[in-house]
């Protein structure tokens, strides 16, 4: 399995795009955050490493990490797009909170194998979900 180093480095060969020493510190950050983060939010972490590189570099340069599939988008109902490491990473769905916008990563195998059996009764071959749960936490409810 390559890791996701070499995985953008082929993309952007592959688009004819080179990888610049941005490019290599945008993605170094991004890998390393661990978090959903909006574009604005990588920005500011890249910002703190190298102040010359632009919110227009570290934005273009998200889109290329989403297009060679080291990124996933998310969209927690809040109007803004996070993104977090996607490649060689296990599939996870999201509950979130609509008071305080906390997320929880979750995995339920029973969960997976319904939509998996609600798939093929209606005659689909599933090659990708997401599920979103919106509730409140715990904290927002005894608040």
């Amino acid at each position: 399995m390559k890791d996701p180093q070499t995985i953008f480095h082929e993309y952007l060969v592959r688009n004819k795009l080179k990888m610049t020493p941005q490019r290599r510190l945008i993605l170094e950050v991004f890998l390393a955050s661990g978090e959903h983060l909006a574009s604005e939010e990588l920005y500011r972490q890249v910002r703190d490493r190298d102040p010359s590189i632009g919110q227009a570099t570290v934005y273009r340069t998200l889109k290329l990490l989403h297009d060679a599939g080291i990124a996933g988008s998310y969209h927690f109902g809040d109007g803004v797009v996070r993104y977090e490491p996607r490649y060689g990473q296990q599939h996870h769905d999201h509950l979130i909170c609509e008071r305080c916008g906390k997320n929880i990563e979750v995995v339920d195998e029973k969960i997976e194998r319904l939509q998996e059996e609600l798939a093929k009764r209606h005659g689909f071959v599933l090659t990708g979900h997401r599920m979103y749960l919106y509730g409140l936490c715990s904290e927002c409810r005894t608040a």
